[in-house]
């Protein structure tokens, strides 16, 4: 008998460890009939400032233990749940660390940063807003990452302060909804909410709303991704904004 939460497919998800926002937004974002698998992922240190050589660090970290843990669920995909990670290393890093991955389980892996460029591909534009809770310098990675990506920041806003490993997950849904409109601009064609941490997803409808345009968070897009993977039709699905018309 199948059930509203398996019988469909399984996803693995790899998670980094003191991530606290990735789980619950996949259980809000699950579609019909699927089961979500978690396995946490350390390999930075949680007493230091998350930036681009601590993301780089938790990339660069053997994965093998955790990958084996999520391969052990027999899973029809693996998501890997840290945007920052891959962004910091560039898209050819992102694109042969997800293909790695994929070789070690036997099934397709989904990046967050990954994700976020099909999301945007999928959209069909090219000019956009960014925001995200990271330090100034990774900041600026991320935007070269997209615009190697073919998509130009138009416009961006931060936080302005370092929040530490604990600080990206601890703001509210209506700071980051703040922070997304004080990132847009009227040539902007999107808003990118970039972080697997940050409560995005949760502003996404506001956003939308008083902006007029799609707005793509990380765990939206990965979402968007393992469904597209995964071939599920709309009605199996969570409308998480704009984005999920294109299913």
């Amino acid at each position: 008998m199948q059930t509203a939460s398996r019988g469909r497919a399984r996803l693995g998800i790899v998670v980094p460890f003191s991530n606290t926002n990735l789980e619950p937004d996949m259980q809000m974002l699950r579609p019909n009939g699927v089961s979500l698998h978690f396995a946490r992922a350390g390999g930075y240190d949680l007493d230091e400032v998350p930036d681009s050589d601590q993301m780089r660090q938790f990339a660069l970290a053997s994965l093998d233990e955790v990958v084996a843990s999520l391969a052990a669920t027999r899973p029809d995909a693996i998501l890997y749940g840290c945007t920052s990670a891959t962004l910091a290393h560039g898209p050819n890093f992102d694109s042969e660390f997800a293909q790695q991955i994929s070789t070690m389980t036997g099934k397709p892996a989904i990046t967050a940063a990954g994700a976020l460029v099909l999301a945007l591909e999928t959209l069909g534009v090219k000019k956009i807003a960014f925001s995200s809770p990271y330090v100034e310098q990774l900041n600026q990675e991320a935007i070269e990452f997209l615009a190697e990506s073919g998509f130009e920041t138009v416009s961006s806003a931060y936080v302005g302060e370092d929040l530490g490993n604990y600080g990206q997950g601890e703001l509210t849904p209506a700071r980051v909804c703040a922070l997304g409109l004080s990132a847009d601009s009227k040539t902007a064609e999107a808003l990118v909410l970039s972080c697997t941490d940050m409560r995005a997803v949760e502003a996404l409808p506001e956003l939308e709303e008083k902006l007029g345009k799609p707005v793509v968070t990380s765990n939206q897009a990965l979402m968007f991704a393992a469904a597209k993977v995964l071939e599920l039709k709309a009605d199996e699905v969570v409308k998480a904004g704009a984005l999920f018309t294109y299913l």
